[in-house]
């Protein structure tokens, strides 16, 4: 089993590299996504949050509200933290059931928050997709339809760029054409079959 960490900050392209990468014939595994799952309706996780943040944080059907909820905890650092202690566990034990499934060519495992290896100790590289400021703001604002305001808190509630820089075994900088995010994502795909092929530890 060979896996890969994928991280970097918000709008940096790290869905798309990661699709790009599935289809090279990698399997994803998106912490993201679990995450969506654990907080779903009727989920104990969800029960939790609404327990500590309220009622106001559920529709009228029941679901998460989560962009009311991330928009909260972009501005109080301390209720991030909290919901961070609640969901990070129960991500890291899902990824880990998930790798014990069926062989593939190697896992590209989606972090967005990876801020400590040790963590998952399974990992035998991390990739990081850097881009620039202004670029990260304007994706922001597009994607999704946020404030500048809105913009710049939750920017500044991201790692530094030096902290994603020092977990990183290789570096993707996004600033160009899809063409050359493809490039880039072929040449660390030819990179990592080799790897895999010559790797001797196994999680």
């Amino acid at each position: 089993m060979y896996c890969v960490g994928l991280t970097g900050p918000i709008a940096s392209g790290k869905s798309t590299v990661a699709a790009l990468f599935v289809q090279l014939g990698a399997e994803l595994i998106d912490a993201d996504h679990i995450s969506r799952q654990l907080t779903a309706k009727d989920q104990p996780a969800l029960a939790n949050i609404i327990a500590h943040f309220g009622t106001d944080f559920l529709d009228a059907n029941g679901e998460l509200r989560r962009r009311l909820l991330r928009d909260m905890i972009f501005k109080h650092p301390a209720e991030r933290n909290w919901l961070e202690q609640l969901l990070h566990p129960l991500i890291r034990q899902e990824i880990e059931a998930r790798l014990q499934s069926t062989p593939t060519l190697y896992y590209i495992v989606e972090i967005p928050l990876l801020s400590d290896k040790s963590s998952y100790p399974y990992l035998n590289r991390t990739l990081v997709v850097l881009t620039e400021p202004s670029i990260q703001r304007q994706r922001v604002m597009q994607r999704d339809q946020h404030t500048a305001e809105q913009v710049q808190a939750i920017v500044q509630a991201q790692a530094d760029e030096k902290i994603y820089r020092s977990l990183a075994d290789d570096i993707i900088i996004n600033n160009g054409s899809l063409q050359d995010l493809e490039q880039a994502v072929l040449q660390l795909h030819q990179k990592y079959c080799a790897l895999k092929t010559a790797c001797t530890s196994f999680f």
